[in-house]
């Protein structure tokens, strides 16, 4: 993980290692948990299959994210999380590295790992902040 005392910004955050996953928060990182095979990442695809087949089968044009899929919450430098499972309606959104601006709906899956791995400041990021 990088190391250095000013604030992270994008570029930092685009130029990590492939085999790192971090999210910058305020501009500092936060070293994500490796996916697990057992029982949360079964979660997430399960539950973004029924979130997708639930649009498909109303007529919706929302699609479904599961991570690894970058989001920049409020547009700025320094801000990029990867929340569980992202839903995005307004396609205006997506870029060529994610979501630029907040999804219509964020899931975070709850696990061991996650307590232990900075959920507190996940969590006080993604509530902290309002929401278009």
């Amino acid at each position: 993980m990088l190391l250095k005392k000013e604030l992270y910004t994008s570029d930092d955050y685009w130029n990590l290692p492939e085999d790192e996953r971090a999210e910058l928060i305020d501009g500092q990182f936060y070293a994500m948990a490796p996916p697990q095979p057992d029982p949360p990442w079964k979660l997430v695809m399960e539950l973004s299959a029924t979130l997708r087949d639930y649009i498909k089968s109303h007529g919706g044009n929302c699609k479904v994210y599961p991570s690894p899929f970058a989001v920049n919450l409020d547009a700025k430098d320094k801000d990029w999380v990867e929340p569980d499972i992202s839903v995005i309606c307004d396609k205006s959104k997506l870029t060529d590295r994610g979501c630029s601006g907040a999804p219509d709906l964020i899931v975070e899956i709850v696990s061991p790992s996650s307590r232990k791995n900075g959920l507190r400041t996940e969590s006080r990021y993604l509530h902290g902040r309002r929401c278009p």
